[in-house]
């Protein structure tokens, strides 16, 4: 009888480890990717090896548990790193830089989600960039991270947020809602900065080869540590407009987006006010991704970044191209060029511009891998 016993225990805890394994899983993802550049800035030519300028390269844990009646717990964990030499991407004390988040997530009702995480103003702009809003060649990135004297003090839309509720709705009819609140963060590197609150709001529509949205942003204010500047910099309020749409026709994604920031004055006798550098500034993009057949994907930009009240301006393109060798592996190519006009100093992620007023041209190839 003790055997007995003994093996119907075992065989009911083999049950329940497979009904646990079928309710719950946990995936270990990520993707190496790597590019070899040259760079023209402002006639200054070099050559260079770097990372993730199709996809980031990155490293992830993602999992989900079925609470039933519809519900699930989700996470992700996701950290950044240069394949060309294994340092951790952006900021080197943040493992998890990308996103590190866990909540909810309903059926019918959508998903409430805590920690780090993708900005509703980003998930609503992702799908009108060619180029994906990639943190190193996206000419969208380049513009949003942009920095000159003018728009010092002016806050820039990040894509992610720290200490962050996000709201997502499920698909109604092709409609979805976004909704994040921020709490204040601090970050030491690139330069030290501590960050005001946070609201973001985004709703898109997908349907009929037609996709449209609008997000609004307002940052609370913030300080950063410039190098050269005295003291801190006060961050002034801004607020952040964004509208994006796309439209596919046959093979060919036709795609636009328009993002306007727009900064709130700053205090008399502080800092921003001084320098006169709480400037409001858009960026506008428009192009097209075609994929001429299955494995080889075209895309193409123009852009440019508009400073107002002064002469600070760039206008650029950018070409690319993907060919994929299998599901996993593709390799890609990029060649861009912008102009910088007045005191503006643009250019791609990564690259500091050897003075305001020159041209930046980028030519690469590249190789990515998913795993």
């Amino acid at each position: 009888m003790r055997l007995i016993r003994q093996s119907i225990c075992g065989a009911a805890a083999a049950l329940m480890a497979a009904s646990a394994a079928a309710q719950s899983s946990v995936t270990l993802y990520g993707v190496a990717d790597v590019f070899f550049q040259y760079l023209d800035n402002g006639g200054n030519h070099s050559y260079s090896m770097r990372s993730g300028g199709n996809t980031g390269s990155m490293v992830g844990l993602k999992g989900s548990e079925d609470l039933g009646n519809g519900l699930k717990a989700a996470f992700d964990v996701e950290s950044g790193f240069n394949i060309n030499n294994g340092a951790l991407f952006a900021d080197t004390t943040a493992l998890f830089y990308r996103q590190a988040w866990v909540g909810l997530n309903h059926e019918k009702y959508g998903s409430l989600t805590f920690g780090r995480q993708y900005q509703p103003t980003f998930w609503i702009v992702y799908p009108t960039d060619p180029f994906r809003g990639n943190e190193v060649l996206s000419p969208l990135s380049a513009g949003v991270l942009a920095v000159d004297r003018n728009t010092l003090a002016t806050q820039a839309v990040t894509g992610r947020t720290s200490n962050s509720v996000l709201y997502k709705s499920p698909n109604m009819g092709g409609f979805q809602l976004y909704a994040m609140y921020g709490f204040a963060a601090t970050v030491t590197q690139p330069v030290p900065e501590q960050s005001g609150n946070t609201l973001d709001l985004g709703l898109s529509y997908s349907g009929y080869g037609l996709y449209a949205g609008l997000a609004y942003q307002f940052q609370h204010p913030g300080t950063e540590t410039v190098p050269g500047l005295p003291a801190a910099l006060n961050l002034v309020d801004t607020e952040h407009y964004t509208g994006a749409i796309g439209y596919r026709i046959g093979i060919v994604n036709l795609q636009f987006n328009y993002g306007y920031n727009r900064p709130h004055d700053a205090s008399a006798h502080s800092l921003a006010a001084l320098l006169g550098a709480a400037r409001s500034n858009s960026l506008m993009e428009f192009g097209a991704t075609i994929q001429a057949t299955p494995a080889d994907a075209i895309m193409i930009a123009g852009f440019e970044r508009n400073v107002r009240g002064v002469h600070d301006n760039t206008p650029g393109v950018q070409i690319g191209a993907d060919h994929s060798l299998s599901k996993r592996t593709s390799l890609y190519m990029r060649a861009g060029y912008m102009k910088n006009n007045g005191s503006a100093t643009m250019s791609w992620p990564g690259v500091s511009v050897s003075g305001p007023g020159t041209k930046q041209v980028l030519a690469v190839v590249g190789m990515t891998h998913r795993f």
